[in-house]
């Protein structure tokens, strides 16, 4: 079988313009919704905002978090946005915390974690067990399992230990934060 000039390059040439056509509907796909999902995800953020914190009526964005504030521009707490390493990959978690130094909210943003596992980190029992207050966790919360938690402590989901201490990491990380921005101010 002898292979000419035109039978390989006529194919060549309508695959070649088959995917300009492609790639051109694809960017002029992504040109148009690309204000629509960026005002989905910030209104998804702040909706994750007046979740993780709410007596907060506004927010005022700070140098790597945002301050909440009530209807007289009272600040009434902090919201701080961090990651850890999951099981099935990062997860970001919003928390919460009032001027008050206590946690007022959990919302796990993102995660690739196994469905029915890892992604009963959305489950509000599971995020309830993190308000408490962060005064007196000098070493952050810890995870425990087969035990009922006490202060300070977070009991692990049942075959999901990594995703319980990925999103108790990034709670401690949104602790330190704040221990570090604002305890030394009583909070304020």
């Amino acid at each position: 079988m002898k292979l000419d000039a035109k039978s390989v390059l006529a194919p060549a040439a309508i695959l070649f313009a088959i995917c300009i056509v492609v790639a051109a509907a694809l960017a002029g796909t992504n040109a148009l919704t690309e204000d629509r999902i960026a005002q989905a995800a910030a209104q998804k953020a702040e909706e994750s905002r007046m979740v993780v914190l709410p007596g907060a009526e506004s927010f005022e964005e700070r140098d790597s978090h945002y301050a909440g504030l009530d209807g007289a521009g009272q600040t009434v707490g902090y919201v701080f946005e961090t990651e850890s390493k999951g099981y099935g990959g990062t997860v970001k978690v919003m928390t919460g915390i009032s001027t008050e130094g206590e946690i007022t909210g959990v919302v796990v943003l993102s995660h690739s974690e196994t469905p029915g596992l890892g992604a009963n980190a959305e489950k509000e029992s599971f995020r309830e067990q993190y308000k408490q207050p962060v005064g007196n966790l000098a070493g952050g919360i810890q995870v425990v399992k087969f035990q009922a938690p006490n202060e300070g402590e977070i009991q692990a989901m049942t075959g999901a230990t990594i995703t319980s201490a990925a999103v108790t990491n990034a709670v401690n990380s949104a602790i330190e934060m704040y221990q570090d921005a604002y305890a030394s101010e009583g909070g304020k």
